[in-house]
């Protein structure tokens, strides 16, 4: 994952320039690279993006709205996403979830006010086998425990 960004939503120097210059079709990519500069899409940078794709606001809003990949609110470094699906369910997610909760000061769907972590939780991602599952930056973690999960994200920096 990249550092912290800095408390700003001033776009880097050339990453409109990647991309064609009111060409609407570019708007996912363009959302993308801006994600992945600030880990969310700020205001300010959407704003940015609509004039140079010279597209409504409300246009590049509905888009970045609709896909679940796109985040409105600033996100962690670290993104932990417990699946609460049946099957990892009933093996304990809950559990791995609460513990989470605890250890880190959150509830899910929030993110550390330090910004090294996000928490959430999703359906399924279709792992069953690997339940409960915990991923953490999109690498996944199967036959996950309260303990185990507690010792990756301090690992991770936020305990001790």
């Amino acid at each position: 994952m990249s550092p912290v960004r800095q408390q700003t939503d001033e776009l880097p120097a050339g990453l409109l320039e990647r991309h064609q210059r009111g060409d609407a079709a570019g708007l996912v990519d363009l959302l993308h690279d801006i994600q992945a500069h600030f880990r969310y899409l700020p205001r300010p940078a959407l704003e940015a993006a609509a004039a140079y794709l010279e597209l409504p606001v409300t246009r590049v809003f509905e888009v970045a709205t609709f896909y679940e990949g796109f985040h409105l609110k600033p996100r962690g470094e670290h993104v932990c996403t417990v699946c609460m699906g049946t099957a990892c369910h009933v093996r304990g997610s809950q559990r791995v979830l609460e513990q989470l909760e605890r250890d880190l000061s959150i509830a899910s769907g929030q993110t550390t006010p330090d910004g090294k972590f996000t928490l959430e939780e999703v359906n399924c991602v279709g792992a069953c086998a690997l339940g409960p599952l915990l991923i953490v930056d999109g690498q996944f973690q199967g036959n996950m425990t309260p303990a185990r999960a507690s010792r990756l994200v301090g690992k991770l920096g936020k305990r001790g």
